[in-house]
Parts: C-alpha cells; structure tokens; sequence
C-alpha cells in the first residue's frame, strides 16, 4: 500500500497480517495430516487380504450352524395358527379395510 506524505514523496506502508497468515498454516498442517492419514490408510488396505473372501468364509459358517436361541420346528406346531398369516381363503367374504 503507497500513502503520499505532504511533501509529495510516496512512503511504502508494508501490513503484516499475522492472524491470516497463523490460519493459513494451520489450514495447510491440517491437509498435510490429512493427506498423511490417508496415504497410511491406503498402505493398509493395500495389504488387507479381499473382504469378499473372508465375509463368504464367515457366511457359510454362520449358515451351517443352527440358532441355539431358536427351537427346531419342522413345521407349524398347530396348523389352525396358519389361517392368522396367510391371506383370506375367499376374498368375496373378506371385510377388512386394512391397506
């Protein structure tokens, strides 16, 4: 910035703006880390064997073995309980107004 004295010389005023230049450094510290985090998260996945690989192996494990928490039931242990989930025999006699 030039400021013209009363004598008609041109003084240069130099501002310094130490705030603004402190929050680019630290912006830019902070993409640095970021980027370095990233590249590290990269070298990581480079090195981890295929997840499809081991999430099918957990799978069919899962799958083979039964819930010890569920009964085995090889059907319905009272058929009458069937009539409550399958849809009306008879769609003429059926008066709900559920949608």
């Amino acid at each position: 910035m030039r400021a013209a004295n009363s004598e008609g010389a041109v003084a240069v005023v130099v501002a310094t703006d130490t705030r603004g230049k402190h929050r680019i450094q630290a912006e830019l510290k902070r993409l640095e880390q970021e980027s370095r985090f990233l590249e590290e998260e990269l070298e990581q996945l480079e090195k981890m064997e295929k997840a499809s690989v081991a999430c099918m192996e957990l799978l069919t494990h899962v799958e083979a073995k039964p819930d010890p928490l569920l009964p085995v039931t090889t059907g319905p242990l009272n058929p009458l309980w069937d009539r409550w989930f399958e849809g009306p025999q008879d769609s003429k006699r059926c008066s709900c107004w559920i949608l």
